[in-house]
């Protein structure tokens, strides 16, 4: 028997910032993405060749060699949008009990990625929407590509389970999804036991999310044949300055 992934509630493009007020979180269709980001869904995806060859994450502590990733960190004032030197990524062990509190350098994204027209405008149309809902000097925004494959058999999304990422506004966007099962998205009501389940299959479809309201999780994959891989961006948007480690290092 054939397994259907329950489809995800699509919010129209003129509703993202009602829902996302008023439910904490909105899924928006690839082509809502495009239109907030003011660029051609072909621009978007020719953003995904970026995601070929992605170093794979050292610091696993489940000893998994499923998941690969980049990362980058940006200032957006006002339509300005400035590459912050590159930092490592950091969180609480309140918002990430198994691989908080360390620091942990990813490679950096491509200059060709980061360069690119299409990816800017993508930033900068996401935080234009949540400047409506939350008016800021500064945007500190963080960036990272994923992608989980199914090299151990399984790949797990998030192998620290149902969490919040310490920010304000987490967007995660689906790119792909080859070869595989699973990878259902789940999201709770941070302050009581609703919850919701569904699966983003359309390229470049869009979660966003109230961190404060929302808790949420990726069910891990496997392949349905050989191999598979589930590829994701994830973009943070913080108002009062990014996460840093107390004992902060440079590289």
């Amino acid at each position: 028997m054939k397994i259907v992934p329950l489809a995800p509630p699509l919010t129209p493009t003129k509703e993202l910032a009602q829902g996302l007020r008023s439910d904490g979180f909105v899924v928006a269709s690839a082509e809502s993405v495009a239109e907030l980001a003011h660029v051609s869904l072909a621009g978007l995806q020719d953003l995904v060749q970026y995601w070929e060859g992605l170093p794979r994450d050292p610091y696993l502590k489940d000893g998994g060699r499923y998941r690969f990733r980049r990362h980058a960190s940006y200032e957006m004032k006002g339509d300005t949008l400035s590459l912050v030197p590159h930092r490592a990524h950091w969180q609480s062990v309140d918002y990430n009990a198994l691989h908080g509190g360390i620091e942990r350098w990813f490679e950096p994204m491509h200059n060709q990625l980061m360069s690119s027209p299409a990816w800017q405008s993508l930033l900068l149309g996401l935080g234009q929407l949540l400047n409506g809902l939350k008016p800021v000097n500064t945007w500190f925004i963080e960036a990272h590509q994923f992608r989980i494959d199914t090299t151990d058999g399984i790949g797990r999304p998030t192998p620290e389970g149902a969490h919040r990422d310490g920010v304000d506004f987490v967007a995660v966007f689906l790119l792909d999804r080859m070869g595989i099962k699973g990878g259902e998205t789940r999201i709770f009501d941070a302050q009581g036991s609703a919850g919701l389940r569904f699966t983003l299959t359309q390229p470049w479809s869009l979660l966003l999310m109230n961190d404060e309201k929302m808790i949420h999780e990726s069910t891990p994959i496997q392949p349905s044949g050989d191999y598979g891989y589930r590829d994701t961006l994830v973009l943070t948007y913080r108002s009062n300055g990014f996460q840093d480690s107390p004992n902060r290092s440079q590289q």
